[in-house]
């Protein structure tokens, strides 16, 4: 009989915990037990982060009578139109999702637009080829790197609406990369300028991390970074 696997079988030492409905301290004396607890952190924590409407009890229930061989409480039949009804929702929420975040690239993507062709006509504002546009705030004297130089910066990066979503200078640790292994505009921008300069860089989201977007960048959003280069790693 297929089944759908919810978590690790070690699930079943947090539903035995859970199902005594009580507090109780377990000594962690043997690795068995130092092991199973953090099976049952991690199990918990994947629970908890599931956005899935989940009935702990029933939950409980099933791991318990699948796990001691207890009958069943569901035919075959039953298990099947439950387990489609399931299929249906996730399908219907996938293109859900999908469909906003459709939206939201569309938005980002008439926000840029309206924002680079704004800018790009102010004062010390510089367009290249690429669409990539930059304002030099401090002329630095050193060398510049080549797309094959490791270098190192500080920097510190914004949406259009000037919220930060990350910085070197919150740490007071400049990062170090090569600069082939960076985003284009990244790329291209630093090998614009010399040790010692500090540049603004308006970043259209092809130059980027793209249509897709990642991590806490949203799909097709364009960044703004200032970027200070302090040196070239050799």
């Amino acid at each position: 009989m297929k089944r759908i696997v919810l978590g690790l079988i070690v699930i079943a030492v947090l539903a035995s915990v859970a199902c005594q409905k009580q507090e109780k301290t377990i000594a962690l004396d043997t690795q068995e037990k130092k092991q199973s607890y953090v099976f049952g952190m991690n199990i918990a924590q994947q629970l908890k982060s599931s956005d899935e409407a989940l009935d702990l009890e029933a939950l409980i229930q099933g791991l318990r009578d699948h796990y001691t061989g207890a009958p069943e409480k569901m035919t075959e039949a039953e298990i099947n139109q439950v387990m489609q009804a399931y299929r249906n929702s996730q399908q219907q929420r996938m293109g859900e999702k999908a469909k906003q975040m459709e939206q939201l690239a569309s938005q980002n993507k008439a926000e840029e637009e309206a924002f680079l062709k704004d800018n790009g006509a102010k004062e010390g504002v510089k367009t290249t080829a690429t669409g990539l546009q930059y304002k030099v705030l401090t002329a630095g004297t050193g060398d510049t790197p080549k797309a094959t130089d490791t270098v190192k910066v500080h920097y510190r990066g914004t949406f259009i609406d000037g919220k930060e979503f990350d910085s070197s200078y919150k740490s007071n640790t400049p990062a170090q990369f090569p600069l082939n292994g960076v985003i284009p505009g990244w790329t291209e921008g630093l090998q614009l300028m010399k040790v010692g300069s500090k540049f603004q860089f308006f970043i259209p989201f092809r130059l980027a991390y793209g249509e897709q977007g990642r991590s806490p960048i949203p799909p097709s959003k364009m960044l703004i970074f200032e970027v200070e280069l302090l040196e070239i790693v050799k």
